[in-house]
């Protein structure tokens, strides 16, 4: 099979794991989620010719190389709406919602949040990805 044949059964077969991996860590925000999947497919596909026989973990290491970015940018443009003085957008992220406002799995978000970044993303790679310890490694970049 050729580089592109390669990289075409990848997408087919990984993208929806990969919106879901993204989603989770973005909490479902859509235009956000769609943007950071189309760097990890981009990222993918110019290096199609070092795509692993088993992509998926290196995928998901992809992705979260491209979340990071995606996180370092949002808090530029939140710095830079601050500074601008849009008081509107600076008292809507103080504001605490209401009981009624919760969503399903909230709780599982205030959990994670107590935990280290690291330990957080080991948990959603094993519970949420379910990936084996191997497949961890490779998508941490430590494998």
């Amino acid at each position: 099979m050729s580089d592109d044949e390669i990289f075409a059964a990848a997408y087919r077969e990984h993208y929806w794991a990969v919106s879901r991996y993204v989603a989770r860590r973005l909490d479902g925000r859509t235009s956000e989620v769609e943007e950071v999947v189309a760097e990890v497919f981009t990222v993918a596909w110019r290096r199609r010719a070092d795509l692993p026989a088993s992509p998926l973990p290196w995928l998901y290491g992809v992705a979260r190389n491209c979340l990071a970015n995606a996180v370092r940018g949002q808090g530029r443009r939140r710095r830079l709406v601050d500074r601008l003085g849009n008081d509107h957008t600076a008292h809507r992220r103080h504001v605490v919602s209401g009981p009624g406002t919760e969503t399903p799995g909230d709780w599982v978000h205030e959990a994670l949040a107590r935990l280290a970044p690291g330990d957080q993303e080991v948990l959603r790679l094993t519970a949420w990805e379910q990936l084996g310890i191997d497949e961890v490694a490779v998508a941490l970049g430590c494998g």
